[in-house]
């Protein structure tokens, strides 16, 4: 499996999913630049990541003009096609703007920004050991109607929630005030997925944490 990371102008957390990928988890890393529009090199075996982020300084709504970018329209195709997309933060933020993922970001309930280590869980698998894994973001309050909540839970799409350190899915353990506490999720199809969380930051031993590696396990079956 190859990946490609789209680089954005504005995006800050680019270098950090390339590092990640290559050099902590020994994976073919791409980087492909935002007003370019050639993926040839890659198949649906492959993985297109959008990273974390202010794409286009986050004008009109987070994600809004990167959805327009030359590269997007590649990979929205990509993705039709049945390839891999993987969106962190504003990449969640973007995958939502363009239709490829359901519902929304909004403003934190607190409103403000937050950065800190927070705890996520396996949506599907109870009493699966709680991940620490960091967040940084001022729009990360997932959102969608009551209809499509109902229909993200019979389709599992709900992959990840907050919960605290012992893993029970509470308020407290929710750092943006997120609909069910929704920390990630999934298209129906499954290969489209966005996460606020930041795994790429959570992969190093020099970081003193590697629970980010237990997420790209679970999500591409890597190491």
């Amino acid at each position: 499996m190859k990946f490609g990371v789209i680089v954005f102008p504005g995006s800050n957390c680019d270098r950090d999913m390339m590092e990640a990928l290559a050099n902590d988890l020994q994976q073919e890393v791409i980087p492909l630049w935002h007003k370019d529009r050639d993926i040839s090199m890659f198949t649906t075996d492959d993985c297109i990541v959008l990273p974390g982020g202010f794409s286009y300084g986050d004008y009109l709504r987070c994600g809004a003009i990167a959805r327009f970018s030359p590269m997007m329209q590649s990979v929205i195709r990509f993705a039709r096609e049945g390839g891999k997309l993987f969106g962190v933060c504003n990449g969640f933020q973007i995958l939502c703007e363009s239709g490829l993922l359901p519902g929304v970001l909004l403003r934190n309930s607190q409103q403000r920004f937050v950065c800190k280590n927070v705890f996520i869980r396996e949506s599907a698998a109870d009493g699966t050991k709680p991940l620490m894994i960091p967040v940084a973001h001022g729009e990360g309050r997932f959102f969608a109607h009551a209809e499509t909540v109902e229909q993200m839970e019979m389709h599992r799409q709900i992959i990840y929630r907050y919960c605290d350190d012992q893993g029970s899915i509470n308020t407290a353990g929710n750092p943006n005030g997120a609909l069910h506490n929704i920390a990630g999720i999934c298209n129906t199809e499954r290969n489209v997925i966005g996460m606020m969380p930041h795994p790429e930051r959570a992969c190093s031993r020099l970081l003193g944490n590697e629970d980010g590696r237990l997420v790209f396990n679970h999500l591409f079956g890597i190491n």
